[in-house]
């Protein structure tokens, strides 16, 4: 596991359950607005006296260690990226995780349903959340690659039909998303529990550095935009 990060404490990314957050490296999505293109490229974060930017920013015994530590203090592990399951270790991996007694959960963009059937079926996730970009005709435009389309359909139906806590979520950019994106996002998860809008913040450092600086949607504007989405899911919310 090419491992880029530990966030040591989380109190919001696993309802309600104190966490820590794993990041891993790679993606193979070039969103414009991801605010985390240290882990999308890891190219840009070569270690000095390293050979190749697959190189893991954090030890894996380390962390493990780290782990070890907080059995009873911590109840739950994030996984998310970079795109976690774009790496074959990834259940080896959680699998020592779950050993400790941690809740595991899993932050996806969809693009490898196999490895999600595969984390299910070996029960080693307890929670599932999915970045949903865009809609289907706009995936590519978004994600600044040809996105698999077919892929993105299937791990919706694979989330929703899994039986475990889940949520989908949207970074909503003004250029991207206007109302009717919204309801052709919403046909494709119809039905879903969760569905959290989250508003697009241009400060931090971006994977397209043209999108700094760009407007957000208002918190009215928000707000709106989530009363569309609420007619299609049980819950809605803005982060």
């Amino acid at each position: 596991m090419t491992i880029g990060g530990l966030q040591k404490l989380t109190l919001i990314d696993y309802p309600e359950h104190l966490a820590a957050i794993i990041f891993t490296q790679g993606c193979n999505f070039r969103c414009h607005f991801c605010y985390n293109p240290k882990l999308v490229v890891p190219q840009l974060v070569v270690p000095s006296g390293t050979q190749s930017p697959g190189h893991s920013l954090i030890n894996e015994d380390g962390l493990f260690g780290f782990l070890s530590e907080r059995q009873k203090k911590l109840d739950a592990v994030v996984i998310t990226g970079g795109e976690p399951t774009l790496h074959s270790d990834l259940p080896e991996f959680i699998k020592k995780i779950k050993r400790l007694g941690y809740l595991v959960k899993l932050d996806t963009n969809g693009t490898n349903p196999e490895m999600l059937k595969n984390l299910l079926n070996a029960q080693l996730i307890d929670y599932l959340a999915m970045d949903l970009k865009a809609p289907l005709t706009k995936y590519n435009l978004v994600t600044g690659v040809k996105a698999p389309l077919n892929n993105i359909a299937k791990s919706i139906k694979i989330i929703i039909s899994s039986g475990l806590p889940y949520e989908f979520r949207t970074t909503i950019v003004p250029e991207f998303h206007q109302i009717e994106d919204l309801e052709k996002m919403g046909e494709m998860i119809k039905g879903a529990a969760k569905w959290y809008l989250q508003k697009f913040q241009s400060g931090a450092d971006l994977v397209d550095e043209k999108f700094k600086g760009k407007k957000s949607y208002k918190d009215k504007e928000m707000d709106d935009l989530r009363k569309i989405a609420l007619k299609y899911v049980k819950l809605c919310g803005v982060r």
